[in-house]
């Protein structure tokens, strides 16, 4: 029997069964949480966001259409949230593009697939991944907000560049530009970031 559907599960909930949005909570907990902890830099300002995320849902509960995903549009709202946070902070970094491109860091390579997989450091985790995560965060930090967004975004949901140019209301060839540039950046980041550790 196949598990039922976010989309059911938010019709339910729309009909007045409060246990589907805690169920739908549940769902997308982890996900939603790494997402916006790589967002914002900040697991506490994350934990804050993933709430707002939720009231937000239930507020916009009525604009909702179940013929479409609801895990595009929730994260979507958290995006939202989550740029909202950042304006607020008023935090702008800017990109370092004059770090290189290609292997470096001594076997470090990864692409970034593999280093969004890592997990959100928990107490007692092995410590390398504990520092690698970091890393990862503050190659992610070095990135202006919206292309920081979009890959987080493009990674998360593994949504077409059409559904990701539809989801932030933007041109298909801007979603396409800055993923990029975005995928770009984090490779300089990363590799600055691994060639000074490899020097120290």
């Amino acid at each position: 029997m196949d598990p039922i559907s976010d989309e059911q599960l938010f019709e339910r909930y729309r009909a007045g069964e409060a246990e589907a949005l805690r169920t739908l909570i549940e769902r997308h907990h982890d996900d939603l949480l790494r997402f916006l902890t790589r967002l914002l830099g900040d697991r506490i300002a994350a934990e804050d966001v993933f709430q707002d995320a939720f009231l937000q849902v239930h507020i916009s509960q009525d604009t909702f259409d179940t013929s479409r995903r609801f895990r595009p549009w929730l994260f979507t709202i958290a995006a939202n949230k989550g740029r909202d946070y950042l304006r607020k902070k008023g935090r702008r970094r800017t990109v370092d593009l004059s770090a290189p491109v290609g292997g470096a860091g001594g076997g470090r390579d990864a692409s970034f697939i593999d280093l969004m997989e890592i997990d959100v450091p928990a107490p007692g985790d092995a410590m390398d991944n504990a520092e690698r995560d970091e890393e990862v965060q503050r190659a992610l930090d070095g990135l202006s907000p919206p292309l920081r967004e979009i890959l987080l975004l493009a990674y998360f949901q593994r949504l077409s560049y059409a559904q990701i140019a539809e989801d932030l209301g933007i041109p298909l060839g801007t979603v396409k530009s800055r993923l990029h540039s975005a995928v770009a950046s984090f490779a300089r980041q990363w590799n600055l970031r691994t060639r000074s550790r490899g020097e120290s």
